[in-house]
């Protein structure tokens, strides 16, 4: 089986995507993808950026992110350029990334309210509206 970088090239090349095409798009430096196809990740930036960078490259691609992400992590472990903190921080922002998914669920809800309160708020504001014309008398 061929090491992460050498099969991210093989599968730039058989779709024809040059480094060129993808730092232009993605905006990640060609140093950087190179570092990527050649496995050398001392080279990267290092901590969750370079999970960013991975992400972005296969986006281009079109690759499966979760299947190549894995991949790449499971590379960078065996490397032993994957320190510990760097490590804590993935693990980090991989647990507030799920947090996110599960909280978007009530996006419906959050909808609703916001619907509500526009509308009560567009229902005061016509009834201020009348009663500063004086069509609408108020009495208590």
């Amino acid at each position: 089986m061929p090491h992460f970088g050498e099969a991210l090239r093989h599968e730039r090349e058989r779709l024809g995507v040059s480094l060129d095409e993808i730092s232009s798009s993605t905006k990640v430096s060609i140093r950087y993808l190179r570092a990527l196809e050649q496995s050398d990740f001392r080279q990267l930036p290092g901590g969750i950026i370079n999970k960013g960078i991975v992400r972005s490259y296969i986006n281009q691609l079109g690759l499966d992110q979760e299947l190549w992400l894995n991949m790449f992590l499971n590379a960078w472990r065996e490397s032993g350029s994957l320190g510990d903190e760097e490590a804590g921080w993935i693990t980090f922002a991989e647990n507030v990334s799920q947090s996110r998914h599960g909280r978007r669920r009530n996006t419906g809800l959050r909808w609703l309210g916001v619907i509500l309160m526009i509308a009560l708020i567009g229902g005061l504001g016509y009834a201020l509206w009348l009663y500063s014309h004086g069509q609408l008398k108020l009495s208590f």
